[in-house]
């Protein structure tokens, strides 16, 4: 490519010299992968983005759109069957599997010519298609093919993985893979996992009608998110009629019946959501000098760099990311990194998390816990209930929350949200959170109204108020107004 980074850089190295050769070489098509190559060929780097299956990753494939679409179809389910309130026939009776799933593809099939590799090509991406392996500390093969690069990025994303449960394999579980190809609502679904993704596909098969059981093993479920937050849900499932179980590990599975905490739970499937472990099997990392820890993914420092310098990781596959939020803000850093010189870090204390059930559960920042650990008996706590947020009382959506965390000098230091929109709503709080602001500057961005977004702003207004109200606010003022009567007289 006339006039690319590989032309500034010269390729004077007799390996790059035997083969084809990148300023930026990109194995894996996902969230990260596909914002780095974008960026890099619209920078004009001379950009390979190698992928052994099809572009779009796990977000696009199994993750965040086909669960949304899902959740959307439960969600529209659901209201049928409460419709009578209203004074029509409410629906009864399970969904039709088949046909919401033909949904969730058609949202899916919409979506991929933007991941294609067509639409790449207008940014100046080559792609090629096939496993890819590194040959070297500047040399990868995809497929048949030996290119050689100036810079790498690992982005090859995860996969789920199965807990060691005894039976377990055998019984030939769902994950988040493959649960999009069910065509028959299962009756009795059990749920092993009670995080986000095992609460938002439990919660959907519920409101479709399925007998859900959510099994986890922590005590509570959603074990990162503010205590509160975790019994919030809970509470709302059970009221859907989700069976939850927490504090409860599986102790063995059989064909039909899963065995935890004493208990037999029956079940038609079995969906395991426990976790996920990178794809990096096959990578020969070895060849290209990567060091990786005990289960085999790369050793990233905090410019997602590996021990290689001239290779780097970002997304599920560095480590430190399981949102494709945050793999993009990852990916962009390592391309202006590498190809520019600009070096910008990402700010990991506001990453905002959100759990996609209904009533979502948003996070950024520390929990409460998380700041008193940190920061001790400076910490203080704000939290308004949504009856207080004039949109939830008109929607009849008052339960939940919303609560503030404030640190040092008051600022606020974390945030959760629990309602409906809380994911567009936490993202005020994230820069919230990243500028360091205190209630009273958070404040002072009008919000419309009536919103959900009115939780945080009644909140921070509350904390304003509060403080204006205390022993020491009220003589202040008390001194103020005497100082404005003097000089008014």
């Amino acid at each position: 490519m006339a006039g690319s980074l590989a032309d500034t850089f010269g390729r004077n190295d007799g390996e790059q010299a035997r083969m084809s050769s990148y300023d930026l070489v990109v194995v894996g098509g996902g969230s990260a992968g596909l914002t780095a190559a974008r960026l890099a060929g619209r920078l004009g780097a001379r950009v390979l983005l190698a992928e052994r299956d099809r572009l779009g990753g796990d977000c696009l494939w199994t993750g965040c759109v086909p669960s949304k679409a899902l959740l959307h179809a439960a969600s529209q389910v659901l209201a049928a069957r409460r419709v009578d309130t209203y004074g029509l026939p409410a629906a009864t009776g399970p969904a039709d599997l088949a046909a919401v799933m033909a949904q969730v593809h058609r949202a899916m099939a919409a979506i991929a010519p933007h991941d294609s590799a067509e639409s790449l090509s207008a940014d100046g991406v080559e792609v090629a298609f096939g496993p890819a392996r590194f040959t070297g500390p500047r040399g990868v093969q995809v497929g048949d093919r030996q290119v050689g690069f100036r810079f790498a990025l690992i982005a090859t994303g995860s996969s789920p993985a199965l807990p060691p449960v005894p039976g377990l394999a055998l019984t030939h579980p769902l994950t988040s893979d493959d649960v999009w190809d069910l065509e028959r609502l299962p009756e009795r679904l059990v749920v092993l996992g009670g995080g986000s993704i095992g609460c938002e596909l439990g919660q959907a098969f519920a409101r479709l009608g399925s007998q859900v059981t959510i099994v986890e093993a922590m005590e509570c479920l959603l074990p990162r998110a503010e205590p509160r937050a975790s019994v919030a849900l809970a509470e709302h499932l059970a009221g859907e009629g989700v069976r939850v179980l927490t504090g409860a590990a599986a102790d063995r599975v059989e064909p039909g019946a899963l065995h935890v905490a004493g208990q037999v739970l029956p079940f038609d499937r079995l969906l395991v959501t426990t976790g996920r472990r990178a794809n990096t099997a096959g990578l020969e990392l070895a060849a290209a000098s990567v060091r990786v820890d005990e289960r085999g993914n790369p050793l990233v420092n905090d410019r997602l760099g590996t021990s290689n310098p001239r290779i780097f990781a970002a997304g599920d596959a560095s480590g430190r990311s399981a949102f494709t939020h945050l793999a993009g803000v990852q990916a962009a850093s390592v391309v202006t990194g590498a190809l520019l010189g600009v070096r910008r870090g990402v700010d990991y204390e506001a990453v905002p998390a959100v759990t996609f059930t209904d009533p979502e559960v948003a996070q950024v920042g520390l929990t409460e816990a998380e700041a008193r650990e940190r920061h001790g008996d400076k910490v203080r706590v704000r939290d308004l209930d949504n009856d207080r947020v004039d949109r939830a009382v008109a929607d009849g959506r008052t339960a939940g929350f919303t609560r503030l965390v404030l640190g040092p000098r008051g600022r606020i230091v974390g945030a959760t949200v629990v309602s409906p929109r809380a994911g567009e709503t936490i993202a005020h709080l994230a820069a919230a959170v990243r500028m360091g602001w205190t209630p009273s500057k958070y404040a002072a961005t009008v919000h419309p109204y009536p919103t959900y977004a009115d939780g945080p702003w009644n909140a921070a207004l509350a904390e304003v108020a509060g403080r204006l109200g205390s022993t020491t606010g009220r003589v202040a003022i008390k001194a103020l107004l005497g100082a404005r009567r003097t000089a008014k007289r």
